[in-house]
């Protein structure tokens, strides 16, 4: 790896000209040119070890080889670009192919909606199905959930702070403690069933639940597949529509290709976007269970919901998962990381750092407030990209690409235990010193 250079390119062009609502362009102080598999560079030649991947929009890496050259041969060909929801041979090869590698062999049966470009775009889709479904207006969710910037989205997200944005009441939405949010001692689902029975609670029965298995933005946090059964089971018996987010921790993130396949549930409606476009293109899918797509023709619609370069590299993207042999490669990333991360901990107690999650989306949750970005400011100064999760940004977060080689996945974490290892011993000089 480059060492960096300590001219960093100006940025004087996006803080004069760009909205102060930017945020990714603070945290990575740079101007990118190029990028490639989990890699990327800046103007003044500096590498990076890329352990965001566009926030899990890039699973397969930045300019997925295989990808590309489909890509190009595509456009290069005069396919259809643009196509609002009308039949193109890009989405009919699309629609084949999800059915038949990721579908029918889990044996799962669900219609294709395609909403719109964004996960906000999806579950939106969701939620007002959800309540076309059933004639109710009620949707809960989960404390420290994030499901998007829209205000359906936002209604059913946690954090305040984005809550806050929003400028209005969100309203028709009630916030459950997530698993584990009350302690392991305290079953959230019966917590959550007293108030849905009891007709003095004041929550109405609910049109819908909306869950992620892992709570990316929330902090990393992680169901148990158990609470996960409990759960669905919960809404078969009082009929509400169970809707999993899987924006960001579905294709693979958690190692196979739903992150809810080792919990055994089958949701009514499933969100999926970021890597669905495979190549980082804007693409997203509601997936509905046949019987509850009562959807009347135009009745949901939009200008973009058709991006026929996303179905092309989208339809290549799926062949990673043909066989078993991509989740098992995942795994055992995700394995070695697990173990690694469980190292530093044990190196560094000083710095209070618990791992959590699963596959490749991992991180460490730090007790000492202002840690995590600490330990992610530092690490971009030495070449490696993360970002922090949580509401209170207590997580130093590492969600590579999945397609990274060992031996870069190993130097990115190098990387990180050095940063660790510095912060512990400034935090022992200046505790010392007082």
């Amino acid at each position: 790896m480059k060492v960096m250079n300590p001219g960093k390119p100006s940025l004087h062009v996006f803080e004069t000209l760009e909205s102060e609502v930017r945020s990714y362009c603070r945290s990575f102080p740079t101007v990118f040119t190029k990028a490639k598999g989990y890699k990327l560079w800046d103007a003044a030649g500096a590498e990076y070890i890329d352990f965001f991947a566009g926030a899990g929009a890039l699973n397969y890496g930045h300019n997925n080889t295989v990808l590309k050259q489909k890509l190009l041969q595509y456009i290069q060909n005069d396919g259809v670009t643009h196509s609002l929801d009308m039949a193109t041979e890009a989405k009919e090869q699309f629609l084949e192919l999800f059915h038949q590698v990721i579908l029918k062999p889990r044996g799962l049966s669900y219609k294709i909606q395609f909403p719109g470009p964004t996960g906000a775009n999806s579950v939106e889709s969701a939620l007002k199905l959800a309540r076309k479904l059933t004639g109710r207006s009620t949707v809960i969710g989960f404390t420290n959930a994030f499901h998007g910037m829209t205000l359906g989205a936002l209604s059913v997200t946690g954090n305040k702070f984005k809550r806050s944005g929003a400028g209005v009441p969100l309203h028709h939405a009630v916030s459950m403690p997530y698993d584990g949010y009350m302690g392991d001692d305290i079953h959230t689902i019966d917590y959550m069933e007293n108030y849905i029975q009891d007709s003095g609670s004041g929550v109405a029965l609910p049109a819908a639940i909306i869950v992620e298995t892992i709570q990316g933005e929330g902090g990393i946090n992680v169901a148990r597949a158990e609470w996960l059964r409990r759960l669905e089971k919960l809404c078969r018996k009082h009929e509400i529509v169970l809707i999993v987010d899987d924006v960001q921790m579905g294709c693979g993130r958690t190692g196979t290709f739903f992150s809810f396949e080792a919990s055994g549930i089958t949701p009514d409606i499933v969100c999926l976007s970021k890597s669905i476009g495979g190549y980082g293109l804007p693409m997203a899918l509601t997936l509905i269970r046949p019987e509850l797509d009562i959807w009347e023709p135009g009745e949901h619609n939009g200008t973009f919901r058709g991006n026929n370069l996303a179905f092309i590299t989208a339809a290549e993207a799926l062949r990673y998962w043909e066989n078993n042999e991509f989740t098992k490669e995942i795994t055992d990333k995700g394995d070695m990381l697990n173990r690694r991360l469980h190292g530093m901990t044990a190196s560094y107690p000083q710095l209070k750092g618990q791992v959590r999650g699963r596959g490749l989306m991992q991180g460490i949750a730090f007790d000492i407030g202002g840690l995590a970005e600490q330990v992610c400011e530092r690490a971009f100064s030495k070449g490696l990209i993360m970002e922090t999760s949580g509401t209170d940004s207590e997580v130093a977060k590492i969600m590579p690409p999945l397609t990274i080689d060992r031996a870069g996945l190993q130097k990115g974490l190098d990387i990180l235990e050095q940063c660790l290892k510095e912060i512990a011993s400034e935090l022992g000089a200046g505790l010392n010193s007082r």
